[in-house]
Order: C-alpha cells, then sequence, then structure tokens
C-alpha cells in the first residue's frame, strides 16, 4: 500500500506548474554535419576542374554529400544510427524530387515526424505507449477511496492518465510530455473528460517528483540511470517508483509483475 499523503502535498502536486521545455533545436551538430558537407561539395565543383563535369548525374553529386556529411557526422562524435541517415538524406530528396512530387511532401513528413519524436535524439526515450494491460496492472497498485497524487513521466497521448483517472477517481494525476503532438492530444484528451487531472509540456527533468505518491515512467534504457539518481533524491519515503519494461541498472526491484502481453513486458517497482 502506498504511504498516507499529506493534505498539503496533494494540493501541491495538483497546483503547481511544470516548467516548460526549453524552445531551442536538439540537432546542431546534425545541421552542421549536412551544411559543412554540401559546401564542401560545392567548393570541390567550383576549385577542381574536372571532379564533377557535366556527365555527373545530380544523384552522384548528392551521394557524394551523402558520404562527406556522413563523415562529419561521426568526426562530432554522433552517433553511429545517425550515419545512414546523413548518407541518404540529400540523395532520398534528389530522388523525391525525381519522382515530380512536391516539396511539400517530405517537408511535411519530417514536420510529422518531428512533432512526434521532438527531443529524441537529446533524450534518447522514443515514443512508448502503455497497454490497457498495463494500466489495469497499475490501477491494481493504488488505492481505490484514499487520495493520492500520480504523475506520468513522458505520457505520450495520455491513454494511462485517462485510464486511471476513470478507474481510480480519488487519485490526482499529473502527465508530462515533451513531444508537441502527442502533449496537445493528450491535453485535449484530459481537458475534454475533465476532474483531477492536468498534463503539461515540459521535460520531466525539470519536475519536482518529491510531490508524488507514485510516479510511473515508460522511457528507454538510456534514461533509467538519470531516471533513478532523481528519484533517490526527490521521491519521499514510502512512495511508489514504476517502470514498464525497463530496469535501473544495479538496482534490483522491490517487486515485478509480469503483464503477459509480450515475453519481456512487465512493470518493475521500487519502494523508495
Amino acid at each position: 500500500m502506498l504511504a498516507q499523503p499529506s493534505p498539503e502535498g496533494v494540493s501541491a502536486a495538483v497546483a503547481r506548474p511544470v516548467a516548460a521545455y526549453p524552445a531551442r533545436v536538439p540537432l546542431l551538430r546534425a545541421a552542421v554535419a549536412q551544411v559543412g558537407a554540401s559546401l564542401l561539395v560545392l567548393a570541390l565543383i567550383l576549385t577542381i576542374p574536372g571532379v564533377f563535369d557535366g556527365n555527373t548525374s545530380t544523384m552522384a553529386v548528392a551521394l557524394a554529400q551523402g558520404l562527406v556529411a556522413a563523415s562529419l557526422a561521426r568526426a562530432l562524435g554522433m552517433e553511429p544510427w545517425w550515419l545512414p541517415i546523413h548518407a541518404l538524406f540529400v540523395p532520398g530528396l534528389v530522388w523525391m524530387l525525381g519522382l515530380g512530387l512536391s516539396p511539400l511532401y517530405p517537408l511535411s513528413a519530417f514536420c510529422l515526424l518531428a512533432s512526434i519524436y521532438w527531443g529524441t535524439s537529446r533524450t534518447r526515450v522514443p515514443l512508448f505507449l502503455s497497454s490497457q494491460t498495463a494500466a489495469r496492472a497499475v490501477a491494481d497498485l493504488l488505492p481505490r477511496r484514499r487520495c493520492f497524487t500520480f504523475v506520468d513521466l513522458g505520457c505520450g497521448f495520455g491513454g494511462m492518465l485517462d485510464w486511471l483517472a476513470r478507474d481510480r477517481p480519488a487519485g490526482r494525476y499529473c502527465g508530462i510530455e515533451l513531444a508537441p503532438l502527442p502533449f496537445v492530444f493528450a491535453w485535449l484528451r484530459i481537458a475534454l473528460r475533465g476532474g483531477a487531472c492536468r498534463v503539461s509540456w515540459g521535460n520531466f527533468l525539470e519536475l519536482d517528483l518529491g510531490h508524488y505518491d507514485v510516479v510511473y515512467a515508460y522511457l528507454s534504457p538510456a534514461a533509467m540511470p538519470g531516471l533513478w539518481d532523481k528519484a533517490s533524491r526527490e521521491m519521499r519515503p514510502g512512495s511508489l517508483l514504476i517502470s514498464n519494461s525497463f530496469l535501473i541498472p544495479g538496482v534490483s526491484p522491490t517487486r515485478t509483475i509480469v503483464l503477459g502481453v509480450q515475453d519481456d513486458a512487465k512493470l518493475l517497482l521500487w519502494r523508495m
């Protein structure tokens, strides 16, 4: 069972504003690699006769730019999975233009993906959606009548919050999400539903976890060590940290609940 929360703690958790995620683009090194590669290839064309003559296809130039961009990205310390993205970015644009399609198509696709996966390159936390099976299992851990505070770190489209708010209405629920499109969807979903639930756009690293009785996270292996450090400093004794699927390195969970949806689908619980 959860430790008894104080009325002051419940009020503070519901009323406290969440700091906004910094409004800046986290892909500076990627932009430097692409722009730098384009300038280098252009310099070769202008300064070295015969490198690219009139018979050279546009795709060949694009492939050369891609190889240079991938090399620059590696030199700038970007992770290996970035390299094929850099190598194929401009060739992909040339291929799309060769099909006679409007440049608005790739631009629209980029904007859509950026609105969903905003910040993934920085946080290394993609969009994971909690299943209804996970929501039911979390609900079974929460009181039915006693008031408590709950926060979903990276709430996505708000499915977990919506389920819990209906199944355990005594709770006070908060969600935080930094990707624009999921945040807007979750905010509208919760606003239309009403009740003691709110969703904020922000980075959970800016959030004080000490205001919550239950902290739920479905993040990624890369984020778990930082989450544990933060939770160890801020969460109150008796509060509960729940991770969907991802372990904290070197810290054994107090309890594990196998969900049965997939072989590795489970809830990992740490009593603070």
